[in-house]
């Protein structure tokens, strides 16, 4: 029987659960965002502190495998993986700038729907990661990311079907579909997420 030893650096663990618990916090912060009688301005003031946050993570991430000779696994793997979770913060951060910048007042019912993916998409994520260290019982978080892209999916034509429908100023369909698609863009990086975790786990297995 062949045995594989590899030293075992916590930090990287560590540091993917803590970039995942931003995630969480995004997209906690997106849902108040969406909230009527919200104070946007200062949800969007702590979603940037929270996207800040969230990159320093990433940098720290990134720091740790230029200065560590062996990795927990492949190095590639690592950078992709924190890129990933990295890009969904992004797209939760476009969402919310946008409602701010555009000074949107009302925001269509259906998007909660969207917003409520992100913030169980973001849950499993960080339930998800202190997992990787012992690559079990994984294969659920990449099969529910999976389902949750495809109802975000079809939640996403259905709202640009009402867009269109003729009920909205043109120029409030513009403005709207920009934060539909940040938002269909962030659940699909949740999605790209869970595959870059598959990936890795087929590679260790």
């Amino acid at each position: 029987m062949a045995f594989r030893f590899r030293p075992v650096d916590a930090s990287f663990y560590d540091l993917f659960a803590e970039s995942a618990q931003h995630l969480v916090t995004g997209a906690g912060l997106l849902a108040e965002m969406m909230a009527d009688g919200a104070n946007r301005e200062e949800v969007a003031a702590r979603m940037r502190d929270a996207e800040h946050e969230a990159d320093e993570t990433t940098h720290a991430i990134v720091r740790r495998v230029n200065s560590t000779f062996v990795t927990p696994f492949d190095r590639e793997d690592i950078y992709d993986l924190a890129s990933g979770l990295d890009d969904v913060m992004d797209e939760m951060d476009e969402a919310v700038d946008l409602i701010l910048l555009y000074e949107i007042e009302h925001l269509p019912a259906e998007l909660s729907a969207q917003v409520e993916v992100l913030q169980r998409c973001a849950e499993l994520t960080a339930a998800a990661m202190p997992r990787l260290q012992a690559m079990k019982d994984l294969d659920e978080y990449w099969i529910e990311i999976n389902r949750l892209e495809n109802a975000g999916d079809k939640s996403y034509r259905r709202i640009l079907a009402n867009l269109f429908s003729g009920k909205y100023e043109a120029l409030e369909v513009m403005k709207l579909k920009d934060v539909v698609e940040a938002l269909e863009g962030g659940i699909d990086a949740f999605e790209t997420v869970a595959n870059i975790v598959e990936q890795i786990a087929v590679k260790e297995s």
